[in-house]
């Protein structure tokens, strides 16, 4: 994770971006294909429902083209607004799949699993969604997360980044991320439990 956030290619690719540079599209969109291509596979391997039906590399590609629509309008000027765009679009794009899936006519719906393989992934604190649903609200739930809150989690959970890495992209001390996670945390178990 440290050679993620010491090499300098993003931040580089970013400021050609901001300048107009459409070769630094494609660097950007190389360079965190690789990135978002790890975090769909880390992702996946906790969520056996739906590997089960979809693979790596189909759901890093509605991601990247998720991506790249944004940069097309969205010219982030750093890491952080990159890095946040970016869970937004891995968000969204498990919200869509979950959705899918578990929607009356999707695959998920009427397919019997083995319940014991098929826990899905327990994203932030210790309790065990039972559904596709459950997974979905708990995306969506993020999303609607205080900014300094969803962006510690975007940075943390999403994007699987360290606290002292987050922290020094937020420009903020490890304390005041980890109040943010915790708080964060708290507000969506509370969410779960109502």
């Amino acid at each position: 994770m440290q050679e993620f956030l010491a090499s300098n290619q993003l931040a580089e690719s970013l400021k050609r971006l901001v300048q107009g540079d459409a070769n630094a599209r494609d660097d950007v969109l190389e360079y965190s294909g690789e990135r978002l291509r790890q975090l769909t596979r880390k992702m996946l391997n906790d969520f056996p429902v739906v590997r089960r039906w979809s693979e790596t590399d189909d759901v890093l590609q509605n991601a990247l083209l998720r991506l790249l629509n944004a940069l097309q309008t969205l010219q982030p000027a750093n890491e952080r607004d990159f890095l946040g765009l970016a869970a937004l679009q891995i968000r969204r794009e498990l919200i869509d799949l979950a959705r899918r899936f578990k929607g009356p006519h999707g695959l998920a719906t009427n397919h019997d699993s083995n319940p014991a393989e098929d826990r899905l992934h327990q994203p932030l604190t210790t309790f065990d969604p039972a559904d596709l649903a459950q997974w979905t609200e708990i995306h969506e739930a993020i999303g609607e997360l205080p900014d300094a809150e969803r962006e510690a989690v975007d940075l943390i959970f999403y994007q699987g980044l360290s606290q002292d890495d987050s922290a020094g992209i937020l420009g903020v001390s490890v304390r005041t991320l980890q109040r943010r996670w915790h708080s964060a945390l708290v507000r969506l178990d509370d969410r779960r439990t109502r």
